[in-house]
């Protein structure tokens, strides 16, 4: 069963609880900034890994220095859930370990 959308308050006020995320076009987005293309690359690895284990995936960018993800819920509608926050919820909790900002 899929996930259920996020009111626009809901999605705000998680949006609060995460600095540097934001809505766009019914997507939660973020783009990080690293010290170098391989700390970059090895933040995207985290990620596909956590994506894996959590069955959800976000459009994931590598850009030289920089990785941004784009997440929302296909099988609810292209909406934002609670699965796009689980997501965005852990990749904050890798960031720091990446030296991403």
């Amino acid at each position: 069963m899929p996930s259920e959308p996020l009111s626009q308050k809901e999605i705000e006020d998680r949006l609060r609880e995460l600095p540097g995320w934001s809505l766009e076009d019914d997507r939660i987005v973020r783009t990080y900034r690293l010290g170098t293309h391989f700390a970059a690359s090895a933040f995207v690895a985290h990620i596909s890994s956590v994506q894996e284990e959590l069955n959800h995936h976000s459009d994931l960018t590598l850009g030289y220095n920089t990785v941004r993800l784009s997440v929302n819920t296909h099988s609810a509608g292209d909406t934002v859930t609670e699965a796009d926050f689980a997501l965005a919820e852990r990749v904050e909790a890798l960031a720091p370990a990446h030296g991403a900002s």
